[in-house]
């Protein structure tokens, strides 16, 4: 498009610019062009807020993605509770295999004792022997299962021996054959015990 050049007519001061006849647009043309102009630019700015507002989530989508984001930070916290309890209960038991495997050394000592005389040098160097030993087993979460005359208790104990004891209620552990065993609160052996029978039921 070429410019119109304005020139000034030879009348008097009533003369207007008129355009230059070698000019190829007229005033209306360029108006028309600017207004084409003005549409174009503004109907480019509504197809950019109309692509904007289909390309951006609506409410209720941004609701459930909130509720998913909601939910899969709650299962992440759940699974983070679930592998420190099962952590500390791994570093909780993990001597479980020793111990038991060191339970009939346990039970040697229990017989070395109950055998040499009580007061001799032998069984002063046992003790002694032993109650170190035991104060480790201890610290690490070793608590025995060694008290008669309570009721008996199939979590716990295992009866290899019934006797026909009247005096005390039925089914009372009257003597431990052999020492049972807690790590921590998991039953590591249960106890042999003698389980007295034919006395009156236990009250309660």
């Amino acid at each position: 498009m070429t410019n119109p050049k304005r020139t000034k007519g030879n009348g008097g001061d009533d003369d207007a610019y008129v355009l230059d006849d070698t000019g190829d647009s007229t005033v209306e043309d360029i108006e028309h062009e600017m207004e084409v102009t003005a549409q174009e630019a503004a109907d480019s700015t509504a197809t950019r807020r109309a692509k904007a507002a289909e390309e951006s989530p609506a409410p209720q989508e941004n609701r459930e993605l909130q509720n998913r984001y909601l939910r899969t930070l709650a299962d992440f916290e759940n699974y983070r509770k679930r592998a420190d309890r099962e952590k500390a209960d791994f570093y909780k038991y993990a001597l479980a295999g020793v111990l038991k495997d060191l339970l009939p050394v346990l039970d040697n000592f229990d017989r070395s004792l109950e055998h040499a005389e009580e007061g001799d040098d032998f069984h002063k160097g046992v003790l002694l022997i032993y109650k170190q030993m035991w104060d480790v087993l201890q610290r690490n979460g070793l608590r025995p299962i060694d008290q008669a005359g309570v009721p008996f208790d199939p979590k716990i104990h295992e009866a290899v021996v019934r006797e026909e004891n009247p005096s005390v209620p039925s089914q009372t552990v009257t003597a431990i054959l052999q020492k049972g065993y807690f790590l921590h609160d998991r039953l590591l052996r249960p106890a042999l015990v003698k389980v007295a029978v034919g006395g009156p039921e236990h009250q309660g």
